[in-house]
């Protein structure tokens, strides 16, 4: 199974945003992530309807953050994409008749349930402002 990099892609988009003067096209945006502005469109669609940036069409158009980077969570960011699968590991078999892999489903299945928790929370607790702060720190480290 492939990793899902959607909530990192779009973290890097919208700090890029957050430093910006002007919209970002999805052209820009999909020359910086490598893909496609087609798919760049259909991933920002939904951080429009959950509020967190606003689109203009046309020219001088493009992309904008619907309010400031310190206001916007990593979790809201996880939520905006459909809450995206956290764990590429789970049971070999949903429903099987071992009573051995029951059991180690069940436990599996606690220990997930508990490390989501954990990583949902302190998704909750980082703003993107943090993490561009994180950035400038690294930048002005390199002395440019």
């Amino acid at each position: 199974m492939q990793m899902d990099a959607r909530l990192s892609r779009m973290l890097h988009v919208l700090i890029h945003m957050g430093r910006g003067d002007r919209p970002l096209t999805s052209k820009d945006a999909a020359v910086m992530l490598q893909t496609n502005a087609v798919v760049v469109r259909r991933t920002m669609a939904g951080l429009r309807e959950a509020g967190h940036v606003t689109s203009v069409k046309g020219h001088g158009g493009g992309w904008s953050l619907a309010k400031p980077l310190d206001e916007i969570t990593m979790l809201d960011i996880y939520r905006a994409l459909g809450e995206p699968r956290l764990f590429l590991i789970g049971p070999a078999s949903e429903n099987p008749d071992c009573l051995v892999e029951r059991e180690v489903n069940a436990s599996l299945e606690s220990a997930f349930g508990e490390a989501r928790e954990l990583l949902l929370a302190r998704l909750g607790k980082v703003s993107l402002a943090d993490i561009a702060r994180g950035f400038e720190e690294r930048f002005a480290a390199l002395g440019r």
